[in-house]
């Protein structure tokens, strides 16, 4: 009996052990902390890239041009496709919605909804003529109309011996000129990892 007590004490002690050393530790660390773990794109990189380029798109010339014929209005933007083209998965939302915050804390831009919020946006305007007071309903044909559409692509190129990497992307984006369809600018934006296992 004495046996058999000491035996089931060492089998809870022992599975204790083992359930201690396989646990997993998590800190919490700042978002604007650049931790590189995979060698991948990752939050930094899509931050980095969307505040860069858009500081390139704001110094552009296309704006003053804009302002110049426009009674010093500031330019609607619109921000379109952005494909991954990329060797790994990415979500380009994000790096989307970093380019759409940039926009907006520039203050040199207005900036509207598109894609599939935007359907939502008139899908609730559609319920509203049948379900709002008419004093609240908000009316058809009254949004802004862009101006410019932002579109781009990321990129990527692999080279790798052994255990060695060499991950290269790049990130280019248009801004084209919705009435007229012409580019008013063109850039992009490259980073590269060098991942050693």
């Amino acid at each position: 009996m004495q046996i058999k007590r000491i035996a089931l004490a060492a089998i809870f002690a022992l599975s204790g052990l083992i359930i201690t050393s396989c646990g997993r530790q998590v800190t919490r660390i700042s978002t604007e902390e650049t931790i590189d773990l995979s060698g991948r794109w990752n939050n930094s990189d899509s931050r980095e890239v969307a505040q860069q380029m858009t500081k390139q798109i704001l110094e552009g010339p296309w704006i003053g041009n804009f302002q110049e014929k426009h009674n010093g209005n500031k330019p609607v933007v619109i921000v379109g496709m952005v494909y991954n083209k990329s060797h790994e998965h990415i979500d380009a939302e994000t790096f989307v919605k970093d380019v759409e915050q940039a926009f907006i804390q520039s203050q040199r831009v207005r900036l509207v909804q598109g894609g599939q919020k935007r359907e939502e946006l008139r899908g609730e305007r559609a319920d509203q003529q049948s379900n709002s007071s008419v004093s609240t309903m908000k009316k058809f044909g009254l949004e802004n109309g862009a101006d410019f559409m932002l579109q781009g692509s990321i990129n990527s190129i692999v080279d790798s011996h052994k255990k060695k990497k060499v991950v290269y992307y790049q990130v280019n984006l248009e801004l084209t000129d919705i009435q007229s369809g012409e580019v008013v600018w063109i850039g992009d934006k490259k980073i590269a990892k060098y991942v050693k296992n």
